[in-house]
């Protein structure tokens, strides 16, 4: 029997959130507990899907480290959850032959930049040069140097909106098990490209990044790679590496692979500009929306949870107020104290809160209002696509004049309808329907709406990029430099 050790560590965060995560924040599974998670769409479900379909397989479950995205992680933190993962891990490596990692890509910890590189180099460190080792990444992930030298291949989401994640573990686990049958480690190709990208034309199915990745598919299909993709990092998570790279994995000589690589990535810098976020100013969105019959969305991705942010903006809400926009609202909002002031009161009282500017106090401002409370709950929620479990906390539903809103304890995830359907809340029954969210799964909200404004909001993950203020980034990158240049060079990882 072949045994394989399977490990998890996955966040993505903002490093511009004041509110740094901690070991907390993190969902900590052992043994049995990963093996439970079969037959979900998570990369570690697809890994374990292909190593139990071998049949000679013999899985050896260590540690999977889950967090919701947030702010960078605390030093305190990182420490407790690296220690763990990297006993767990030397704990299992006894007669093993081959390791699954799945990651995520986009990590930050208070005096580790580079978390995931600091695990692969531990890791290699204990098991040695020879144990192959495959990784599953987000497209958003920032793939390191430390972590291409410490690693014998990947395989990286190809979709966005994000609904492969099972594939993409089954892709990395069929990697792994060819490694372990003798196929000699791949040769990588890297190209990084200066360029930060956010907006529409991201999104995989019908945008101009999803052209390129379906080249990337051809050129897997035609024997040019081994696999192709390109990462496209998270223009939050303010690191050193941070960069948009394509990434060929090729058994063949490197002339090809560098040809196609350089090609691919000349491709992409033309579309920088293309790939930018495209937003509105929230005034113009009020106006337009009050001459639209049907329901329309503000997407306020500046206020993205699932990208990092503190998600207890209430400027939207304030700007519908101030402007006189008389119809139904559905709002979500992070903000502890507004649940605790409505649970302590209880369902039915009227209290007077200040909703939203708790976490992100330079940004936001705090809408004092007397609403009712309508529901309390426990917070609790399973994502409609990964049925992942949300927990977000005492939480309430409050009203106040045209206004209903959710207010969390806990940031979670909000690019779907589960916290307002855990909740009792259905989006159909309202006007206007705030989603903390860049983008959603076509179905949940666009398919049924009459307009989507991405509008202009202050937030940690907004996609004015030059708004944030980066100062780790290697510079000059676009757009924060307008005038970046770019000579694409190939870098070569034996």
């Amino acid at each position: 029997m072949k045994r394989i050790l399977v490990v998890e560590c996955m966040q993505e965060i903002s490093s511009f959130n004041p509110r740094q995560s901690g070991y907390d924040d993190f969902d900590i599974q052992r043994g049995a507990r990963i093996l439970a998670r079969r037959n979900t769409n998570q990369a570690v479900s697809g890994a374990l899907g292909v190593f139990d379909a071998a049949g000679d397989v013999e899985v050896v479950p260590t540690i999977s480290a889950r967090a919701g995205s947030g702010g960078l992680l605390s030093a305190e933190g990182w420490r407790r959850l690296s220690d763990e993962i990297l006993e767990s891990v030397r704990a299992g490596l006894d007669r093993i032959d081959g390791i699954y990692f799945s990651l995520h890509g986009a990590m930050g910890a208070d005096g580790e930049l580079d978390p995931e590189g600091f695990l692969l180099e531990q890791i290699r460190s204990m098991a040695g040069p020879k144990i192959p080792m495959v990784i599953s990444l987000d497209l958003h992930g920032i793939l390191t140097d430390r972590m291409l030298r410490h690693s014998s291949g990947f395989a990286i989401y190809r979709t966005y909106l994000h609904v492969d994640f099972a594939d993409t573990g089954q892709r990395a686990a069929r990697l792994l098990l060819r490694l372990m049958s003798g196929m000699p480690k791949p040769a990588i190709t890297r190209v990084v490209i200066p360029a930060l990208v956010r907006g529409d034309e991201l999104i995989t199915k019908n945008g101009c990044y999803g052209e390129l990745l379906r080249e990337c598919l051809r050129l897997e299909r035609d024997g040019v790679a081994l696999a192709a993709g390109i990462m496209i990092g998270n223009p939050f998570t303010d690191v050193p590496e941070l960069c948009s790279q394509v990434l060929m994995m090729t058994g063949r000589g490197r002339e090809a692979a560098e040809r196609e690589a350089v090609r691919l990535a000349r491709d992409f810098w033309k579309l920088r500009f293309r790939m930018q976020g495209k937003l509105i100013s929230v005034d113009r969105a009020i106006a337009q929306a009050k001459s639209i019959d049907g329901p329309v969305i503000f997407t306020d991705a500046a206020d993205a949870t699932s990208s990092g942010a503190s998600g207890d903006s209430s400027e939207i809400l304030r700007a519908l107020r101030d402007a006189g926009y008389t119809r139904r609202v559905l709002a979500p909002l992070v903000d502890a104290q507004a649940a605790a002031l409505a649970h302590e009161a209880g369902v039915g009282a009227t209290i007077e809160v200040a909703l939203g500017g708790t976490i992100d106090r330079r940004r936001f401002t705090p809408m004092t209002v007397k609403a009712q409370v309508k529901l309390l709950s426990d917070g609790r929620a399973f994502l409609e696509t990964m049925k992942a479990p949300l927990a977000a906390g005492p939480t309430a539903v409050l009203t106040f004049g045209n206004f209903t809103v959710v207010a969390m304890s806990r940031s979670v995830s909000l690019f779907d309808r589960a916290m307002y359907f855990a909740n009792g809340l259905n989006p159909v029954d309202f006007d206007l329907i705030v989603v903390k969210s860049p983008h959603t799964e076509h179905h949940m909200f666009d398919a049924w709406t009459d307009a989507n404004f991405n509008v202009d909001a202050p937030g940690a993950t907004s996609a004015n990029l030059k708004s944030l203020g980066h100062t780790i980034c290697a510079r000059p990158v676009y757009p924060l430099d307008e005038d970046a240049a770019f000579s694409p060079v190939a870098t070569f990882y034996p």
